[in-house]
């Protein structure tokens, strides 16, 4: 194994990723948060990517139980999680099996040696203990007894079981890899003392767990003195770091505010989409009304009554909700009404992967309707945008009478990162289509001459009565009608209108060069992996890769077309079975759409994407 000289010089490094692993009920989320929320207070750009299993209490030490979250942090960008990992952080043998071949060669792990029983060994499918058998010759690793330290630690704390004090181990790693980046203690430690206000006990158990790890590694020959990496260069503002689904629930929060429209939530818990509920009911103070429905058919149909009365009215759900969601949101396409649906996407079909990303939903978003239906769809691209988009879901909506369906998925939803902070002031101005009083010859379907949006007229409003429903209508009374003219009619008003939206959204935008022998193309939460990827193709030399992303994906952007004209080969990237490719192939008639898909439930990796990029223009 592979050691390192006491009393070097600390090490300036730009960037470092750890991931921490271990069995569900090892905390590892918590830790990782802790340790990505302490160097974002430092000043690091931060990316993180939670992995985690479907089950609530997987068996434990099982290889299909291992809870993972891994943390990339520098004082340069930091786009993506990053692939291999600096410290690996084990606390099992099925954590240590599962990770082992994300672990740059020559670099740390640090094992709990008191989990590295015969009995754990076989349930990660270990003939021979790796601690031994030198199979770990490549690595420096460090073999700690967590367990027993952290109850040696802890004896002398009474009143305290030993399920509460072994389970505070998981502070003893976090207290040690503090020491090892520099990391200060308190952002923590005021994280327990507001967490489990009323149980000092618990109190004191994690925080002398934390402080003892943190002792513990100084005196360690095999660890390095600590490391150094410097805070990163961003634009001046307050920043906080937060979650995808935070940023999503605050991006509503702010569209509300900005409109002074109530907002509406009708929604069914689901996975990965549960935390937008759980964030916006704490917010009752803002006027939020969120209702918890009996399923996904009384989410969506709830919140179309909502908007009916004049609410901002959401319903979240993932790829299986939005099925049970489709009929109804054609009743909203249909009576023309605002209704934003945001869908985080899981690896599917049916119940499929529920703790894993995967771009899966897009053609339900964009087809997955009975009849002649479309709807806007756009998508977030970054946990913190996520907040911008769905802003920006609620704009559209609102100015556009017709539903929006906000596109988001695990990895992003969970994944986290730094996000400044803005005043509503500082938000784009809304409008909408609300009619405060009636005038001559008012009619429920009279339309705005640039949008094609519908009036919006608000029960209770004098002389505004009308009647909507799910029948064809009169193009102009909002009457049911069967003229076969008249239904052809209103087919084509409804996609011209979605059309229309184009007028309405920015141009597409390509990174690092406007034309060239190569333009990658991805959409979504793949944004940070393939910036990363091109990103490092440019520092290779290859200046002739661009890269577009498409956040607006039906309309799309009006200049596609001529984005398309200045490269010689298009790719693109998605983490399907090739949905998008398939809907550019529909629109744009004359270009080879070369694809490179993965549908593993993980995201990207540089090294996969820059080899295919190499192996396009080679």
């Amino acid at each position: 194994m592979l050691t390192t000289e006491l009393n070097q010089k600390p090490e300036i490094l730009e960037a470092v990723i750890v991931r921490f692993v271990g069995d569900s009920g090892d905390g590892m989320q918590l830790t990782g948060t802790q340790f990505s929320g302490t160097s974002a207070m430092f000043g690091n750009d931060v990316a993180t990517f939670p992995n985690y299993p479907a089950e609530i209490r997987a068996p434990q030490g099982s290889l299909y139980g291992v809870s993972g979250f891994q943390v990339h942090i520098g004082s340069v960008e930091i786009s993506t999680p990053g692939d291999e990992v600096d410290l690996l952080v084990a606390m099992n043998p099925a954590g240590l099996k599962t990770n082992l071949h994300a672990v740059k060669p020559g670099h740390t792990i640090i094992v709990d040696i008191d989990s590295f029983t015969r009995k754990n060994l076989d349930k990660a499918h270990y003939s021979a203990n790796p601690l031994e058998d030198g199979s770990l010759e490549n690595y420096r690793v460090i073999e700690v007894a967590m367990t027993t330290l952290t109850k040696e630690a802890l004896k002398d704390i009474e009143g305290l079981d030993n399920k509460s004090i072994t389970r505070t181990k998981n502070m003893f790693a976090l207290g040690m890899v503090y020491w090892m980046y520099d990391r200060t203690l308190d952002h923590t430690i005021n994280f327990f003392r507001n967490k489990f206000k009323g149980k000092p006990k618990i109190i004191e158990a994690n925080i002398k767990a934390l402080n003892t790890g943190c002792f513990y590694a100084e005196t360690l020959e095999l660890i390095p003195n600590a490391y150094t990496i410097a805070p990163a260069k961003m634009k001046p503002g307050t920043y906080r770091i937060i979650m995808g689904n935070t940023a999503m629930a605050w991006g509503l929060l702010a569209a509300s505010e900005k409109t002074g429209l109530q907002l509406f939530l009708g929604s069914y818990p689901i996975t990965p989409a549960s935390d937008i509920l759980h964030e916006l009911a704490k917010h009752k103070h803002f006027g939020v009304k969120a209702l918890q429905a009996e399923d996904e058919i009384a989410g969506i149909s709830s919140a179309i009554g909502a908007s009916f009365a004049g609410n901002l009215a959401i319903t979240t759900t993932s790829g299986p909700g939005l099925a049970l969601k489709s009929e109804a949101l054609g009743l909203a396409m249909m009576i023309e009404m605002p209704l934003v649906v945001v869908n985080v996407q899981r690896g599917g079909p049916s119940t499929g992967l529920p703790t894993k990303t995967e771009q899966s939903d897009l053609l339900q978003a964009m087809y997955g309707r009975n009849g002649e239906s479309p709807v806007i769809v756009i998508a977030a691209g970054t946990p913190a945008n996520c907040f911008d988009f769905a802003y920006e879901a609620c704009r559209l909506t609102l100015e556009h009478m017709t539903p929006v369906i906000l596109l988001s998925d695990g990895y992003i939803a969970n994944g986290s990162a730094p996000w400044r902070i803005r005043t509503v002031e500082e938000m784009p101005e809304i409008k909408n289509h609300i009619l405060e009083e009636a005038y001559d010859e008012w009619h429920p379907y009279d339309r705005d001459d640039k949008t094609l949006a519908r009036k919006w007229a608000i029960p209770g409003t004098p002389d505004l009565e009308h009647r909507v429903g799910g029948l064809e209508k009169n193009k102009v009374t909002g009457n049911v009608s069967y003229v076969p003219e008249n239904h052809e009619y209103m087919i084509k008003i409804r996609a011209e209108k979605i059309r229309k939206v184009q007028e309405n959204i920015p141009l597409l935008k390509t990174e690092f060069t406007d034309e060239g022998e190569l333009l990658v193309i991805g959409w979504g939460g793949t944004y940070g992996s393939l910036h990363s990827a091109v990103k490092q193709m440019n520092e290779l030399g290859y200046k002739n890769v661009g890269y577009a992303h498409f956040n607006y994906l039906n309309p799309l952007p009006k200049n596609t077309e001529d984005v398309f004209q200045r490269f010689k080969k298009i790719v693109v990237c998605e983490l399907n079975n090739g949905q998008f490719a398939t809907v550019l192939r529909s629109q744009f008639k004359g270009f080879e759409f070369e694809q490179f898909n993965k549908i593993q439930g993980l995201p990207f990796n540089n090294s996969e994407l820059t080899t295919k990029f190499k192996e396009m223009i080679d």
